[in-house]
């Protein structure tokens, strides 16, 4: 990215924080929607929670992963894989690098029937050959390199050899039948893939075709979980007001299908030192918390936050489930690059929302990978909408339409688990045939026949 870049990235992100800041200032505004003025007759004003708009709250998520300085390492190919390619792919050769067999046979020069030369035959990985005499015909292998003057190759399944060593071909013969010629995947410097690209296993044999050791590449995000919360048990069964903990043995496991690197999963409890100790220490370029971003008496991630000289980007979103959730930017130290931090809601199906509007869209551009093109589907069943704020509600895919779950309430998890993804439902609801905007889960990516999915690898 060149400094003009740069610079757009930056003024872009101001530009939508700026809107993030003017759309707070209209819900607290008297009058500015239903349930944000005035109570009724004069009452006291009725103040929603400040909340960024779904839409905006993901893009500039999105937005300030993109804005940050990219990162980049030259690594050896067994280590890229899952990576994005920094720089675009070049042909360092030519693909093929010579004119070569492209299945065992008889290479020929002439019409035949040609004489059959002696000496064995031409196998793959030997240098250079003497041209080949009109009327001869000599053994070849698949792969190795074509003898100067060769007209084609003949399988050998499509000649026969009759008295006195003479070949004859059993088809007809095409000049240039079975041979690969000399660059005709592509010629030294022809760019192979862009930068951004996403480091598969074939990526990793192309470039080894065409002559790399190592590759340039935007390193994997890293990231820590914290998980939040007292009454929380990692084994056995709910008891005497404590519950399991969900989200300790789900998030990891999610962001790792993302393709980042989680660095570790820490149970927290409710302690505030602990939290402020782990934020201000932690060498994670995003950290995520479960749980306490609320109001209440043992929620404590603003308050550490403050302490901490964290800059709030984003403090709760219009989004059912998922609405306390929050971005902040943490202080920065010297050249250390900047770290954020991801406050998801302690429900589970909200902690998975607020993963998908903020962490999600962050982590991609981290990575420097292109967002996925967005698509839509029509949804089968009606669905109830929140007066004001979207819904994210699970769905499976059934002859090409949308099928909302049941027990999509913000504490369960069964509707998601057996989900294909999120629908994106606007507020006031969504009728049957209506469009909505779909959110794929990591692991069920091609559903839509869009390339990229919901993962990073």
């Amino acid at each position: 990215m060149n400094g003009q870049e740069q610079d757009a990235e930056s003024d872009g992100v101001e530009d939508a924080l700026a809107l993030v800041g003017r759309q707070t200032r209209q819900e607290a505004a008297p009058g500015s929607a239903p349930g944000t003025g005035s109570g009724p007759a004069g009452g006291p004003a009725t103040v929603r929670h400040r909340a960024t708009p779904w839409p905006d709250a993901r893009a500039l998520a999105a937005r300030i992963g993109r804005s940050a300085p990219p990162r980049t390492a030259r690594i050896p190919l067994d280590q890229a894989r899952g990576q994005v390619l920094a720089e675009p792919l070049t042909a360092l050769c030519d693909l093929p690098s010579f004119d070569a067999s492209a299945m065992d046979g008889w290479a020929v020069a002439g019409p035949g029937p040609w004489t059959v030369q002696g000496g064995g035959s031409i196998l793959a990985g030997h240098g250079e050959v003497p041209p080949l005499p009109d009327g001869v015909a000599v053994r070849i292998a698949t792969g190795a390199r074509i003898p100067p003057e060769t007209t084609a190759v003949i399988r050998s399944e499509h000649a026969r050899t009759a008295d006195r060593g003479q070949l004859y071909a059993e088809r007809e013969v095409v000049t240039g039948q079975e041979i690969r010629p000399r660059g005709q995947e592509c010629r030294s410097g022809d760019q192979l893939l862009p930068a951004g690209s996403l480091v598969t296993p074939a990526v990793l044999g192309l470039a080894a075709a065409a002559g790399y050791d190592e590759l340039l590449t935007v390193p994997r995000p890293r990231v820590e979980v914290l998980v939040l919360g007292d009454e929380l048990l990692t084994a056995g069964l709910p008891h005497d007001g404590l519950i399991r903990d969900a989200l300790g043995p789900m998030i990891g496991p999610w962001l790792s299908a993302l393709g980042v690197d989680v660095i570790a999963t820490r149970r927290l409890g409710d302690d505030a030192e602990a939290l402020h100790e782990a934020v201000t220490t932690s060498d994670a370029d995003l950290i995520l918390t479960t749980g306490g971003t609320a109001a209440g008496p043992v929620d404590h991630v603003h308050p550490v936050l403050r302490k901490a000289g964290a800059e709030l980007l984003v403090d709760g979103v219009a989004v059912r489930p998922g609405h306390p959730m929050l971005l902040a930017r943490l202080a920065q130290e010297g050249d250390r690059p900047a770290r954020h931090l991801v406050g998801l809601p302690g429900n589970p199906l909200a902690a998975v929302s607020g993963l998908h509007t903020l962490a999600e869209p962050l982590l991609r551009g981290l990575a420097g990978h292109p967002a996925p093109v967005p698509y839509r589907a029509p949804v089968r069943d009606e669905v109830h909408g929140h007066p004001y704020d979207t819904r994210l509600v699970p769905f499976v895919h059934r002859a090409e339409m949308l099928v909302p779950l049941h027990y999509n309430g913000p504490a369960m998890l069964r509707g998601i688990a057996a989900a294909d993804g999120l629908a994106v439902v606007p507020p006031g609801g969504a009728r049957s045939g209506d469009e909505l905007e779909v959110l794929d889960l990591p692991w069920t990516p091609g559903t839509s026949s869009v390339a990229g999915g919901g993962r990073f690898t």
